[in-house]
């Protein structure tokens, strides 16, 4: 099990708490010791993540975590919503659905982006997406 050494819930309630999320990413990933491209993949899918917790879910929250276990550190983040909940998880997972106006990428690329990656979702209750990089 992970160590948590540092956390912070940021909300996710308008276009620019998006833009917001995408900076603290980037500095956490800063912090954790990812290479360029190790943040780029990061900011990718927290990016695209904030984004459907505020179009899909109306809005939530984003936690960071800064993680370390054996030698190893991580970022883990946690983006969760009490919007209407995603019906069906393994369609909203392919490439290309999507339920709005989008490419329909974003679930199954911010999964890509991740080193590991888990959604739980319930209808009428909401969603949560936690996703963790590990350098």
């Amino acid at each position: 099990m992970a160590d948590v050494s540092r956390s912070e819930t940021r909300p996710i309630r308008a276009s620019e708490d998006v833009v917001q999320a995408r900076q603290a990413a980037r500095a956490w990933a800063v912090e954790a010791g990812f290479s360029l491209v190790e943040q780029t993949k990061v900011v990718t899918a927290a990016s695209e993540l904030a984004r459907n917790t505020l179009v899909y879910g109306g809005g939530g929250t984003m936690r960071l975590d800064l993680l370390s276990t054996g030698g190893r550190r991580g970022l883990r983040l946690v983006f969760e919503d009490k919007g209407p909940g995603i019906e069906d998880i393994e369609r909203a997972m392919q490439d290309g659905f999507t339920t709005g106006t989008g490419l329909g990428l974003g679930l199954s690329g911010a999964k890509r982006l991740s080193s590991d990656f888990e959604i739980q979702s319930r209808v009428g209750e909401g969603t949560r997406v936690t996703i963790t990089r590990w350098r």
